[in-house]
């Protein structure tokens, strides 16, 4: 195993109202952790309280980045300006490449009970940004899962030893895992170097190379670290794992527009409100 040493920061989740009212538990993209490069935002979705979902997110705009949604449970409804609906049931997943240009709603299939899930943004390199739009999107049974005595793995993005996921991020390089650990139990793994990499506890609690880590945190490993060894608590934890390679380009950021200059934001505007902002259709790309 390589080196492991206790240099995390660790950042609770704050609240926040987005879309039409929903209630999420963001860490990237707040005030303590506003960027960290190539991820822009980390949203996790957690009630059953319909109060806190059941508005959704209305059509919005995106150009710049990738979104990837990860339904835990619950069922959400991916809709779109070029044609594209998809319902993301427990489980599955979508991995949407912005780029240029998507306008999309995504709005609860459910009027109570539970609803968890999250979504990430992943930036794009400058000479990415104005790609053509792309969608890949898989249901639950699609994913490969590891068990061993100590955990469970879902491989989401990437790969996980030899294990390879459906959806590849080419670009950055993404892995994302979903681990289940066993009260008591550790689970060790290596971290790409010069890659960001965090994990995100959302269930139980346990210890990130010996520092306490609560419900509801994400760990910033730091880039120094090579590998990380997480002890789960007396009920277990769950949480996912991520990592991908930085971008290193400046970011300028207005709401769903995430670009490298100002003349490129204002440009997305224009777009925007003289829809000229989809600029080629995109399909949804679907486990047949």
């Amino acid at each position: 195993m390589n080196t492991v040493v206790n240099t995390a920061r660790i950042i609770p989740a704050t609240a926040v109202r987005e879309g039409a009212g929903v209630i999420v538990h963001r860490t990237i993209g707040t005030a303590a952790l506003r960027n960290y490069d190539p991820f822009l935002l980390l949203d996790h979705i957690s009630s059953d309280n319909p109060n806190d979902y059941i508005a959704g997110f209305p059509p919005h705009p995106h150009r710049g980045f990738v979104t990837f949604t990860y339904m835990l449970d619950g069922h959400m409804q991916h809709q779109d300006s070029m044609g594209n609906t998809g319902n993301l049931g427990p489980g599955a997943a979508q991995w949407m490449k912005a780029a240029s240009g998507v306008i999309h709603s995504e709005m609860p299939k459910q009027e109570n009970g539970l609803l968890r899930g999250f979504q990430l943004w992943i930036n794009l390199p400058a000479v990415n940004k104005m790609d053509h739009a792309e969608y890949q999107e898989f249901p639950a049974e699609a994913f490969p899962v590891i068990e061993t005595g100590n955990y469970r793995l879902k491989v989401l993005i990437g790969r996980f030893n030899e294990v390879v996921a459906p959806i590849q991020d080419d670009l950055t390089q993404v892995d994302y895992f979903d681990v289940t650990l066993q009260p008591d139990r550790n689970f060790q793994h290596p971290l790409p170097k010069q890659h960001t990499n965090f994990i995100y506890v959302f269930e139980g609690n346990g210890q990130f190379n010996g520092q306490n880590v609560a419900r509801h945190s994400l760990v910033a490993a730091d880039a120094e670290e090579d590998a990380f060894d997480f002890v789960a608590g007396k009920a277990g934890a769950r949480f996912i794992v991520v990592s991908g390679k930085p971008v290193h380009e400046p970011i300028v950021q207005h709401g769903p527009f995430v670009m490298n200059t100002r003349e490129e934001i204002d440009q997305a505007l224009l777009d925007y409100q003289t829809n000229q902002f989809v600029r080629d259709r995109a399909w949804v790309k679907r486990k047949q």
